[in-house]
């Protein structure tokens, strides 16, 4: 823990008082999406401060040319930049001829943040005496609607306390913004038009390169003490990227100035380009006649209606509930599962670092929250997404010199290419491709769903096996075939020979393949046809896959009873993380690449993270072996490590470590453990929070179509509740100290196992 300043809560993520340190870290924390665009909590008025202002539109990118190795064969030409969108949420204020800043007032007092998380909203308040003398209260909300997702709204509030006031509001929307990460510091954004329509002002601009056009455009009002007030702005474009609607007005002591601002974006992606300044008086048009207080409304019950099949609840200890229900709330802003075109980035919409859309994250641990809280639509969606990429991936193998159909997926894309700009990850971890396969198979088991394969996933599956068959090489000195130069899922170990992780999950991927192949071929005769004609699959090709499959290489110790993480494992110092001294943590800031390189430590996940997917092909023996042996080297200083951890601690009964891991995990970002939330939040790795109750606390696993549990109650706990939705019905999993219940909401009984003993449950409704 790094930080410890969000009050606990069980709905709301709450700062109190005002530290200009930790500005840019509470940007992040109270960020809010509505799935089609999101926005860090930068403040509306002006700030000179230290801040990081990022406004993000889903789906809209700029391929940022890369600084190195682009020259090499197959190296990508360019990293995939999430895009600094034009800002919309823009009030500067001038307060008697003094500009509101919460960097220059003499004090600033009673300063609260609150999000929302029950019904999403940020609110903001504070009371601030300016430099003249002049004490002002001041309340803000803001919420995107989740609705009508291309509308944002602002209610703010001013009320000066001891004197008159002359408030002077300058509103404004402006494209001329930049990436905080563009390699070589360029604009990524060229102005295209501004136009005004009596109190409404539209700015279109349009990215460079990907040519995504997007209009952001507002509209004010304003009241005093809750009577409207007609006030005639005056407008001004102050650039060709900016315009500005100043104006005044004129208020007493005590009471209260309103300004009312709706705001947003329209983009080309869902618009036709000559109709985008169209379809954003639309959506004013839409907000007006709504009206604030009612969209207030619909934002309140469509965040009820999300949490109705998405909350967990924790009795008995407010931080584990503050914690899941942030991981929960950030997943629902990112990705609603409305548009089967985008995915889920690493940052969401609150932050840069990562760039891309999708990463091996969205199969390994996003697929299992989004498929068990929203339905089997949304989860095929996400499958959807990689088998529509299927000829980028065929490119990407090609680039490296693969063929006859072999598929790579990228570890970061847009659109299926390839933009990671590190070789050590571009070229070498390619267990992405596994990944992808596996959510493949946990779809099916989890779904029932027998007919993505044959219609979709099949031709996937063939691509991704064809590369691994390809990647292995006979090794005549082992007699068997090895995987060399490749990075597993710890990033602290590059360019290693026989990576445990990525070879098992290579030969289960083809062995699943070829076992989809026969299946397919004897009950899905026409789909077979089809793909044998488009993918020219031969039976020698399978029977070589299979051979390859069937003899491939695993480093073992007999000393030590364990898979080695890789060929020379052994040769390292393995001194366990616990003796490191805290001045050397985290190491990934603390130590050189050389140092980190050439050491024991795991940075997350790696021969247990094939011990998770494939769970039942080991014993609790080994799995209690090989956490003993590795988790004590690992430094866990990945986002994505302490929710597999937990899940197998909790697994082997050891729930202390279980529930010290799930809290790492769910307060990642709440308290900073990795020194990194101003950056931006680990949005995907969320995700893993879910799965560390569902499967971890809760024991969830499907075998032979069946749920089964096996829950464990933390000590710190009470109780916990959780639903999922198998197969068209809904399930409560409530799991207390007089044992585990069971609520169904189906039309059909449903047989479930508790410690492999069976229970039939009726439908409750």
């Amino acid at each position: 823990m790094n930080q410890d300043y969000i009050i606990p809560n069980a709905w709301s993520i709450i700062e109190e008082g005002f530290e200009k340190d930790r500005v840019k870290s509470s940007e992040s924390l109270f960020s809010i999406g509505n799935g089609a665009m999101g926005q860090r909590a930068n403040f509306e008025e002006f700030y000179s401060g230290d801040t990081f202002q990022g406004s993000y539109i889903a789906g809209v990118y700029y391929p940022d040319k890369t600084k190195v190795g682009w020259w090499k064969n197959g190296y990508p030409e360019y990293f995939a930049k999430v895009l600094n969108a034009p800002v919309w949420i823009g009030i500067n204020i001038e307060i008697n001829g003094e500009q509101l800043d919460l960097n220059t007032c003499k004090e600033v007092k009673n300063f609260r943040r609150e999000l929302n998380m029950k019904e999403g909203l940020l609110d903001r308040s504070f009371t601030a005496i300016l430099p003249s003398g002049l004490e002002i209260e001041v309340n803000v909300r803001r919420f995107l609607a989740a609705d009508l997702d291309e509308l944002g709204a602002i209610k703010y509030d001013i009320k000066p306390l001891n004197g008159d006031a002359k408030i002077v509001y300058k509103s404004f929307v402006d494209a001329g913004v930049k990436n905080e990460d563009a390699n070589w510091e360029e604009i990524f954004w060229e102005p295209i038009t501004t136009e005004i329509k009596g109190e409404q002002a539209f700015v279109q601009a349009r990215t460079f390169k990907t040519h995504f056009n997007v209009v952001t455009f507002m509209e004010n009002s304003f009241s005093v003490n809750n009577v409207k007030q007609t006030i005639s702005p005056s407008a001004q474009t102050n650039t060709e990227w900016k315009v500005e609607f100043t104006y005044e007005l004129n208020v007493k002591a005590n009471e209260v100035a309103t300004i009312q601002k709706f705001g947003g974006y329209v983009v080309s992606t869902n618009h036709e380009e000559n109709e985008l300044i169209n379809a954003a008086e639309n959506v004013l048009a839409q907000a007006n006649e709504i009206g604030y207080e009612q969209l207030l409304t619909n934002q309140k019950a469509a965040w009820a209606r999300t949490w109705e099949m998405a909350d967990i609840t924790i009795e008995g200890d407010v931080k584990a509930q503050q914690g899941i229900r942030f991981n929960i709330f950030q997943l629902n802003q990112t990705y609603s599962g409305k548009d089967a075109r985008l995915n889920i980035g690493p940052k969401g919409f609150t932050g840069e670092k990562y760039g891309g859309s999708t990463y091996w994250d969205t199969e390994a641990y996003c697929l299992p929250f989004y498929m068990a809280t929203k339905n089997q639509e949304v989860a095929r969606n996400l499958l959807m997404y990689r088998y529509n990429q299927l000829d980028k991936a065929i490119e990407n193998a090609e680039k490296l010199g693969f063929t006859d159909g072999a598929a790579l997926y990228p570890m970061v894309t847009m659109n299926g290419e390839e933009c990671h700009n590190e070789w050590e990850i571009t070229f070498e971890e390619i267990h992405r491709n596994a990944a992808i396969a596996f959510a493949i198979f946990n779809y099916t088991r989890f779904t029932g769903d027998q007919s993505y394969i044959p219609e979709a996933g099949l031709e996937v599956l063939l691509g991704i096996a064809r590369f691994w068959k390809q990647r292995f090489n006979w090794s005549s000195d082992k007699k068997q075939y090895v995987m060399l130069g490749v990075t597993g899922p710890n990033e602290y170990e590059n360019n290693v020979n026989n990576n445990f992780h990525t070879s098992y999950c290579a030969q289960w991927c083809m062995n699943y393949a070829l076992e989809q192949i026969d299946h397919v071929k004897y009950n899905n005769s026409e789909d077979f046809v089809r793909i044998v004609k488009k993918t020219d699959i031969t039976e020698v090709e399978l029977a070589d896959m299979k051979e390859v499959a069937s003899n491939i290489y695993f480093p073992y110790s007999e000393e030590h009873g364990v898979y080695l993480q890789q060929d020379g494992f052994l040769d390292k110092d393995l001194t366990p993380v616990s003796e490191l001294s805290k001045k050397d943590r985290p190491i990934n800031q603390k130590w050189s690449w050389d140092r980190i390189l050439r050491s024991a430590y795991i940075k997350q996940a790696d021969t247990l993270q094939a011990f998770y997917y494939f769970e039942d092909q080991f014993s609790k023996e080994e799995l209690e072996k090989h956490f003993d042996f590795y988790e004590p080297l690992t430094v866990h200083e990945s986002s994505l490590s302490p929710c597999v951890h937990s899940i197998q601690a909790a697994t082997l009964g050891r729930m202390e470590q279980a529930y010290t891991f799930y809290l790492r995990t769910s307060r990642l970002d709440l308290d900073d453990y990795n020194k990194e939330v101003h950056e931006g939040l680990h949005i995907t790795s969320m995700a893993g929070t879910w799965m560390s109750i569902v499967e971890g606390f809760g024991g969830m696993r499907i075998k032979n179509d069946t749920l089964y549990f096996e829950p464990r109650l933390p000590e710190q706990w009470e109780e916990f509740t959780f639903k999922v939705n198998f197969r068209h019905q809904i399930l409560k999993v409530i799991v207390n100290k007089e044992g585990t219940t069971f609520e169904l909401e189906g039309t059909e009984p449903l047989e479930v196992y508790v410690f492999e003993e069976k229970v039939t449950l009726q439908p409750s409704i």
